[in-house]
C-alpha cells in the first residue's frame, strides 16, 4: 500500500470510563505504525487536545479512543474543524452508533432485528420493572459493557445500582435475549468473519472483554451456515445504515433455541465504530483469520484516514 502520511498522532486515553482500554489499544497501534515506518506521536488526550494537535501538527490522526468524547462524534468534530484526516467513522455515524436508542431506530428502519426495548431515566428503571423480566438495563451512550445490569427472572425489583451517580441520565431497557454472543467485524464495508464468544463470567462484561482468560473466542464460529451468513450480511447492513467508515464491529445475540429463522433469532445489539485493538480484541483476531496481520490492519486503517469523513 502506498503511504499517504508520514507523521501521525495516535489519540488514546481520554477521560471516559474506557480510558484504560484505550491506552492499551493506542499503545498497540502506535507500536505497529512505528514498525511500519511512520513517525508517530502518542497523545494521551486531555481537554487541551486541540492545543496539543496544533503544537504537534500531524499529517493525520489514528483515533484509538474508546467511549464518550472520543467515539461519539466529539473528537471527530474537532478534527473536522482543524482539517486533520482521521481514522474510523465520521461525526454523524459516530454519534449515532454511540447513542444506542438512535442506532436501534436506524437498524429497525433497514429491517434488522433488535430486541424489544424502551428508553427511561435511571431513576425510573430503578423504581420498578418497566418490562417483564428477564431484561437488560444499559447506559444509552457507553461501550465495553460499562454499567450493564441484567435483571433476572424472579427478581422482586431492579437492582438499585442502576441509579449510579446520575439518576436522571437516560438508560436503555431491553428484553434479555438468551443464547450465544456473536460478533462480526466489517472492514471497508465488507464483513470479515463471525466469532462465537464464550465468556468465563456470567455475561460478556468488561472483565470478560479485556482480562486475560476472560473469554474464549471461536473464529470462525461453529454455527449453522445460514446463521453465519445472516450475521455477515446483517453486520454489513448495520455498518451501512449508520454510515460507518473504516472498521466497525457488530455485536449480536443468537437465540439458538428460537424459531429456527436467523432473521428472527439473530438480534443486533450494537455497532462499535472504534473497536478495541488490544491483545485480546476481536477485530485483530478476525483480520488474522482472513490473512491480515495486526500491523497490516493498523496500516490499512491509517491510510484509510480522510477529512472530511
Amino acid at each position: 500500500m502506498t503511504r499517504r502520511f508520514d507523521h501521525v498522532a495516535v489519540l488514546m486515553g481520554g477521560w471516559s470510563a474506557e480510558r484504560e482500554v484505550s491506552l492499551v489499544s493506542g499503545a498497540g497501534c502506535a507500536a505497529a505504525l512505528r514498525e511500519a515506518g511512520y513517525r508517530v506521536t502518542d497523545i494521551d488526550v486531555g481537554r487541551d487536545v486541540a492545543a496539543r494537535l496544533a503544537e504537534v501538527r500531524p499529517d493525520a490522526c489514528f483515533n484509538a479512543l474508546h467511549g464518550r468524547w472520543g467515539e461519539d462524534g466529539c473528537v471527530q468534530g474537532l478534527l473536522e474543524v482543524m482539517g486533520i484526516p482521521y481514522t474510523h467513522s465520521g461525526v454523524l455515524a459516530s454519534a449515532l452508533a454511540m447513542d444506542k436508542a438512535r442506532a436501534r431506530d436506524a437498524f429497525s428502519a433497514c429491517g434488522l432485528t433488535v430486541a424489544e426495548g424502551l428508553v427511561a431515566t435511571a431513576r425510573e428503571a430503578a423504581a420498578g420493572h418497566l418490562m417483564a423480566a428477564p431484561y437488560v438495563v444499559k447506559p444509552v451512550n457507553e461501550g465495553s459493557s460499562v454499567g450493564v445490569h441484567i435483571v433476572r427472572d424472579g427478581a422482586n425489583r431492579p437492582p438499585q445500582e442502576i441509579l449510579g451517580e446520575d439518576p436522571d441520565r437516560h438508560v436503555l431497557v431491553e428484553a434479555f435475549v438468551p443464547g450465544r454472543e456473536l460478533t462480526v467485524s466489517v472492514m471497508d464495508g465488507r464483513a470479515l468473519a463471525v466469532t462465537d464468544i464464550l465468556p468465563a463470567t456470567e455475561f460478556y462484561d468488561y472483565k470478560a472483554k479485556y482480562a486475560a482468560g476472560g473469554s474464549r473466542h471461536v473464529v470462525p464460529a461453529d454455527i449453522p451456515e445460514d446463521v453465519y451468513d445472516a450475521a455477515m450480511r446483517a453486520s454489513e447492513a448495520a455498518h451501512s445504515a449508520l454510515g460507518c467508515r473504516g472498521v466497525s464491529r457488530a455485536d449480536f445475540r443468537w437465540n439458538e433455541g428460537g424459531t429456527g429463522d436467523p432473521a428472527h433469532d439473530l438480534v443486533l445489539l450494537e455497532v462499535n465504530t472504534q473497536p478495541g485493538m488490544t491483545p485480546t480484541s476481536l477485530v485483530p483476531e478476525q483480520a488474522a483469520h482472513v490473512g491480515l496481520s495486526y500491523r497490516d490492519l493498523v496500516v490499512w486503517m491509517m491510510e484509510d484516514a480522510s477529512c472530511p469523513r
